[in-house]
């Protein structure tokens, strides 16, 4: 028999007292367990959701890029045709609309 805190206790109270004890940690780890899961199910959620959206980013600029290209080789295709006069009205005309634009904006 042991002498625990003024009383005394045999055997099988200090595996009761023991078996008490685990239970209180394994249910205790039990509830750090599923706090985990629920973390690590929010955050695959949230990299799914990124990689969608990264997805439909990059589908943006590729369009962006070809309607560029386009852009560029019509821009080309006027400066070649002997359009020097209108290449320069062309870059008056986007300084003019970006400085309004500037403009407006600080207002």
């Amino acid at each position: 028999m042991a002498f625990r805190g003024g009383q005394m206790r045999g055997p099988n109270q200090d595996a009761n007292y023991l078996e008490r004890h685990n239970d209180d940690l394994v249910g205790g780890l039990s509830s750090k367990v599923a706090a985990l899961k629920r973390v690590t199910i929010a955050i695959g959620d949230d990299v799914r959701e990124q990689n969608r959206l990264l997805n439909d980013m990059d589908n943006d600029f590729d369009s962006s890029k070809g309607l560029l290209q386009s852009t560029m080789r019509r821009l080309g295709l006027v400066s070649r045709a002997g359009g020097k006069n209108m290449l320069c009205y062309l870059i008056l005309f986007a300084l003019f609309v970006f400085f309004v634009v500037y403009c407006l904006s600080r207002r």
